[in-house]
């Protein structure tokens, strides 16, 4: 038999984490939905055999993480938690650590490859008007160069996020904010002169280009490309 090594033992929980895990297990038992009512406090804790005080902190942990809220005339209730509140809750008080940035990051390069097929499906004339702005705009500020300011990263990219029409994506792109700033300002100066596998760089144009008249297979391959410099630093790939 394979051995368990990621759970936690019983006895080195508290008596409340112990109620925590019970209460999801008993709607995960029960089949419980969003909206439907769950028990009362004192009916968990004469079920449990537990105090009503240590019910209500479980209870608490379950609605400060969105899983549970109060509802008029019908007690507590089920809800759908905000899967990005707690992200921008550690981030408003800066409690992101250099690792959780650099795995937010990643997850960053990953998305924007990904949403390719989106961008192509939910793209508007309006959209495509936008984005030859906001392109049109860079080149001017930045001419001959494949080294754009964090300003321009964030309008274009953030662009992007907001046409694939997908409104987690878009509350996750804020998250991304001081994400940038971290890359940006760990930017060594040898990124300005990068040399890419296929040695050329794609520019936020090339990009725009492909929306406009190309594949969402050309479109993830040539974002690859966009992005190869901060691919080639996280995966630590040395250049031959």
């Amino acid at each position: 038999m394979k051995k368990l090594t990621n759970i936690t033992p019983l006895e080195n929980l508290s008596l409340v984490d112990k109620v925590e895990m019970r209460l999801k297990e008993y709607f995960k038992e029960n089949n419980l939905k969003i909206g439907d009512s769950i028990p009362k406090e004192l009916e968990f804790a004469e079920a449990l055999g537990v105090s009503r005080t240590v019910i209500r902190e479980a209870l608490l942990r379950l609605r400060t993480i969105g899983v549970i809220e109060s509802k008029k005339r019908k007690g507590m209730v089920l809800t759908q938690p905000d899967i990005i509140q707690n992200f921008e809750k550690a981030i408003e008080y800066n409690l992101l650590g250099e690792q959780t940035l650099t795995d937010i990051f990643e997850l960053r390069l990953i998305l924007e490859m990904g949403m390719a097929d989106l961008l192509f499906a939910r793209k508007t004339k309006e959209d495509l008007e936008e984005l030859d702005k906001i392109v049109t705009k860079q080149e001017k500020d930045n001419i001959h160069t494949s080294f754009f300011s964090l300003e321009h990263e964030i309008t274009f990219h953030g662009k992007l996020y907001q046409m694939s029409n997908n409104t987690t994506l878009q509350r996750f792109q804020d998250l991304l904010l001081p994400v940038f700033n971290y890359v940006h300002n760990n930017m060594t100066p040898e990124a300005k002169d990068f040399k890419y596998s296929k040695g050329t760089f794609v520019t936020h144009r090339d990009l725009l280009n492909i929306l406009k008249e190309g594949t969402p297979e050309a479109f993830r391959e040539a974002m690859r490309n966009h992005l190869e410099p901060h691919f080639e630093k996280v995966l630590h790939v040395v250049k031959q």
